[in-house]
């Protein structure tokens, strides 16, 4: 998954950082962090499985009751290898006819193997997918508990993407599948956010995120405006104004190519990314909280 197209390793290393933190919008942390827990006892998300089946009706349910207007799009695609994937995209949507928008994005599947195991054996298990997966759903279930209250200043969608993280990255096969197809199907011809946001891998517990690359180049007005979001609510300690020495094949790649301003908000120092460890105790309720702040922030 978002296999670094320049393989190199990153240089820094993942800073514990000490002390608690009050939180800064109504979003609430424990609330996210309950449902990271309620996503894994479905069991591995992967597409065709009845862990996704499960965990994709409890999203919709969830945003169903939270949201203006949920939208799914459901479809199959067929692998290199010739298997037939169910795949689902959800969209859950406020003010939605609001003109100006804002785009979150994040993916709601499991990768099918391990492969960055520390073993053999290791490396043929389906991934937890606590942070890789979890937290940005469960950082929009948490989300939309705030927007519920209290109407986003813009329209807001959600975006679930599925079969993000199913395939193979180094070959670009039956990867970002729920991303792509979302691009080629958006809610109107002249659908263009304001600015968008992918949310990966937030929930760490040792939080360090950098600036992503192609996020950097290509839409370099949407990083200000997060990082300055973050600093002005005193997290650039976790927000780090500092760009990564690779770049990062995710969800805003296909988003971007299709003229979305969508960027990568992603914490890549996650030692356990693509392991059998990418269990709940690596996560926290204040990493969700700091995250959740900023992201609540930046559409009230």
């Amino acid at each position: 998954m978002k296999l670094p197209i320049l393989l190199c390793a990153l240089v820094s290393i993942a800073a514990c950082h000490d002390g608690a933190v009050t939180p800064k919008t109504a979003f609430n942390g424990a609330a996210a962090f309950g449902y990271v827990r309620t996503q894994l006892a479905f069991g591995t998300r992967i597409p065709g499985t009845p862990g996704a089946q499960q965990c994709g009706d409890w999203i919709i349910a969830q945003m169903r009751q939270r949201a203006d207007t949920v939208i799914v799009q459901s479809w199959s695609h067929t692998t290199v290898t010739g298997t037939v994937l169910p795949l689902r995209n959800i969209l859950a949507r406020y003010r939605p006819t609001a003109t100006e928008r804002v785009l979150y994005v994040t993916h709601w599947d499991t990768r099918p193997v391990s492969d960055e195991g520390g073993t053999p054996e290791e490396r043929r298990l389906p991934m937890p997918g606590a942070n890789d997966g979890a937290s940005g759903v469960a950082l929009f279930v948490a989300l939309g508990d705030v927007l519920k209250k209290t109407p986003p200043s813009v329209g807001v969608d959600l975006l679930f993407v599925d079969g993000e993280d199913y395939g193979d990255f180094t070959k670009n096969q039956d990867v970002l599948i729920g991303s792509t197809y979302f691009a080629a199907h958006l809610p109107a011809s002249d659908y263009r956010p304001i600015f968008g946001v992918l949310w990966d891998m937030i929930g760490d517990k040792d939080l360090d995120i950098y600036q992503e690359p192609n996020s950097v180049e290509r839409a370099p007005e949407v990083v200000t405006r997060v990082w300055r979001e973050a600093a002005d609510l005193g997290y650039d300690r976790y927000f780090i104004p500092q760009v990564m020495n690779f770049r990062i094949t995710d969800d805003h790649i296909p988003l971007l190519q299709a003229g979305l301003r969508v960027i990568d908000v992603i914490d890549y120092s996650y030692l356990q990314h693509h392991t059998p460890q990418d269990t709940i105790d690596q996560l926290s309720a204040q990493s969700l909280q700091i995250v959740g702040d900023v992201a609540t922030a930046l559409v009230q």
